[in-house]
């Protein structure tokens, strides 16, 4: 009798430590489902780790699928996408090259229902500071946020050319509303 009771108690304390916690992770997607549903466009800085080479510089996202990220590098160099087309023009060089982006796993980060969907459906780790949002789609994704601000902080995927990609970043402003041509994609030179 004593057995069971220690098994009991045991098994007890084990499912009410799992519905906790289970609620707890569940408290914390509803938390950054609300906080992304609230935010139409944001202005940040950002450190891009590509294969080892480290570059900075300042996007300008804008739900659904459009961005324009201006590189702190020698070349100027500037990144356009806008609807599942993508653009780097160096222009220190005056060279603009076109890459089609349709299979990137990057496109789960520009457009908002897909996004949700890794909140949504990723396996999430807590720590200290970070909420780490682990996906598994056609591609690993894994996605970071602000543990008090629930803020997005960055990304790691490995890209359609198996390139690993770490992405940090820090929000300088949301929901800014942008002059139409901001996102207005270069011409092939």
């Amino acid at each position: 009798m004593l057995v069971n009771v220690k098994f009991f108690k045991k098994n007890f304390c084990i499912l009410v430590f799992l519905l906790i916690s289970t609620s707890l992770f569940a408290d914390k997607k509803d938390q950054i489902i609300s906080q992304l549903n609230k935010i139409n466009s944001l202005e940040f800085i950002f450190d891009q780790l590509v294969n080892e080479k480290l570059e900075k510089g300042s996007c300008l996202l804008e739900f659904p699928g459009k961005l324009k990220c201006s590189y702190f590098d020698d070349k100027k160099k500037e990144l356009v996408i806008n609807n599942k087309r993508l653009a780097i023009t160096q222009k220190r060089y005056n060279k603009t090259y076109h890459y089609p982006i349709s299979k990137s796993p990057f496109l789960n980060i520009l457009y908002k229902d897909k996004l949700l969907t890794i909140v949504q459906s990723g396996k999430l780790e807590l720590t200290d500071k970070i909420i780490k949002l682990i996906y598994f789609g056609d591609n690993e994704i894994i996605v970071f946020f602000d543990r008090k601000s629930l803020d997005l902080k960055g990304w790691q995927i490995k890209d359609q050319y198996n390139n690993n990609i770490s992405f940090s970043l820090n929000i300088i402003s949301k929901n800014d509303i942008y002059k139409k041509d901001t996102f207005k994609f270069p011409e092939i030179n």
